[in-house]
């Protein structure tokens, strides 16, 4: 994730003065649950799969954090992981996921990502960015992208949340412990036409030779309530 440095600045968000997320509704009608304990869920499939850098153990989905980028033109990662999105049009979906990574490379990253094609999506993810940990969301649309927040984070265990309706997308978080979420931001989605919305798990911009194993568990998909 190649952020300029301006960008980044503006764009800093102290997690103290980061809002909770009371306008996020808590989901309690369940639409599909995956915990990874041993074996991916139905539904699932894989774009560029590397068989030897994914693995479903007792502790859930393990994916090593390879080179590669999504964000831009060069949309090479490999192992994203995609499923079919509930339709928003009529009512409010909530997806959330808990990801866990020590990044050390620049813009390592796990996301949760609302996906229509490689050059259209929204992501939320742990990342590395000039050295700080962070919760960064960002909004790419025929490889345009556009950083809409990096919030500094102290844990590498994270989870994180879509609220989606109609064309709107609402971004937060929640770290271990932690009562409240957090917001990240609200964007438009990047439809394009005939677009039809996967929800998509990605790991990428890791290191050529070390092995970093993320680990992902507790995936939801739930109609949210107010």
């Amino acid at each position: 994730m190649n952020h300029l440095a301006p960008i980044m600045m503006k764009l800093l968000i102290p997690v103290s003065l980061a809002v909770g997320l009371s306008t996020l509704a808590e989901a309690d009608d369940v639409l599909f649950e995956d915990d990874f304990k041993g074996k991916l869920g139905p539904g699932w499939s894989w774009v560029r799969e590397h068989r030897q850098a994914w693995r479903v153990t007792d502790h859930g989905l393990e994916v090593r954090v390879e080179p590669g980028n999504m964000w831009g033109p060069p949309n090479n990662a490999r192992n994203v992981l995609l499923r079919s999105a509930p339709d928003v049009r009529q009512e409010e979906i909530e997806i959330s996921v808990n990801v866990e990574n020590k990044p050390t490379e620049q813009y390592e990253q796990v996301d949760l990502v609302w996906y229509y094609a490689d050059s259209h999506m929204v992501k939320i993810g742990q990342e590395l960015v000039d050295g700080k940990l962070s919760i960064v969301m960002g909004r790419e649309e025929k490889d345009r992208t556009r950083t809409i927040a990096i919030i500094p984070v102290e844990s590498h265990s994270v989870r994180l949340r879509f609220v989606v309706r109609g064309d709107r997308i609402r971004g937060g978080f929640r770290i271990p412990q932690a009562k409240e979420w957090q917001e990240a931001g609200e964007c438009s989605l990047p439809a394009p036409a005939n677009g039809t919305a996967k929800i998509s798990l990605q790991c990428y911009q890791g290191p050529d030779k070390a092995e970093h194993w993320a680990r992902i568990t507790q995936f939801r998909i739930a109609r949210a309530t107010h």
